[in-house]
């Protein structure tokens, strides 16, 4: 039997003009009495990886969760790809939009395989075909999975099943992709090589993808674009250059922040 080797994952369809990928107007949330979420306003251009910083309590999850209709908003808006996150039809948004959670856990044994090919439900509507096919075998070999395919999830390091979870968000051939804390569970060498593969899939595929990270060197290093949120606000939204400035940073974090630049990138460095 001949082999069958997968093409490179292909380009989004995401069509041109002057609509961001992402909107956020206005947005708000609140939990009680606390704001968690307060007015924030973000446009994101089509393509490119964009990265959410700030210390825990400052609202990134909450913010990704409410571009991903994960959660509703107070007031505000969130369009994705012109279509109106809290009002467009599911089937309409999932083929537009792909989220992962930051926490992921299945009651059924699934093999890798199984999980990606549920990335293209949204197309396949669960009986997929030879172009779904397709895309599966991609996105295993763009996560560098093939040779896991067929082992089941809970076989697997927690890096791995991370990995997993990734290529079944990018398997869904979405304009945009959110991502929260998706280096979670990864050692220095597999978060590095996933940040490279996640800013491969926004300049190559022209996918839009936001994460949440909190490591700033990763995000300096990685990201095209930073959004450094503070007390459910948007403190600075830029360039890795305009952002990662030790004076700014060092408000937002409440410690000293020290940045060199090393080989083009600027590298922060802190300490209590």
């Amino acid at each position: 039997m001949t082999e069958t080797v997968a093409p490179p994952l292909a380009p989004s369809s995401t069509p041109g003009g002057g609509e961001p990928a992402v909107r956020v107007e206005s947005v708000s949330k609140r939990y009680g009495q606390t704001l968690v979420v307060d007015d924030v306003h973000l446009e994101l251009p089509v393509g490119g990886v964009t990265a959410l910083i700030g210390p825990n309590g400052a609202g990134k999850s909450t913010l990704l969760s409410i571009m991903g209709r994960l959660l509703s908003a107070d007031g505000g808006r969130v369009s994705i790809s012109g279509l109106d996150v809290a009002t467009a039809r599911g089937d309409d948004l999932a083929r537009k939009l792909a989220v992962l959670r930051q926490e992921n856990r299945l009651d059924i044994r699934l093999t890798v395989r199984d999980l990606v090919t549920f990335g293209r439900y949204p197309h396949s509507k669960g009986r997929p075909g030879p172009d779904d096919l397709l895309h599966v075998e991609r996105a295993l070999a763009y996560l560098d999975l093939s040779d896991l395919a067929d082992r089941f999830l809970d076989q697997l390091s927690g890096g791995q099943r991370q990995r997993a979870f990734v290529a079944m968000v990018l398997c869904q051939d979405t304009d945009v992709v959110l991502l929260d804390e998706p280096l979670n569970n990864l050692d220095l060498r597999h978060a590095v090589a996933m940040m490279g593969r996640l800013r491969d899939a926004a300049r190559e595929l022209g996918r839009t993808i936001v994460v949440v990270v909190h490591d700033l060197n990763i995000a300096s290093c990685y990201a095209d674009t930073i959004v450094a949120m503070s007390q459910g606000r948007v403190v600075a939204h830029g360039t890795p250059t305009e952002v990662i400035e030790p004076e700014l940073l060092s408000g937002i974090y409440g410690l000293p922040v020290a940045v060199n630049e090393i080989d083009g990138q600027r590298i922060a460095t802190y300490y209590c």
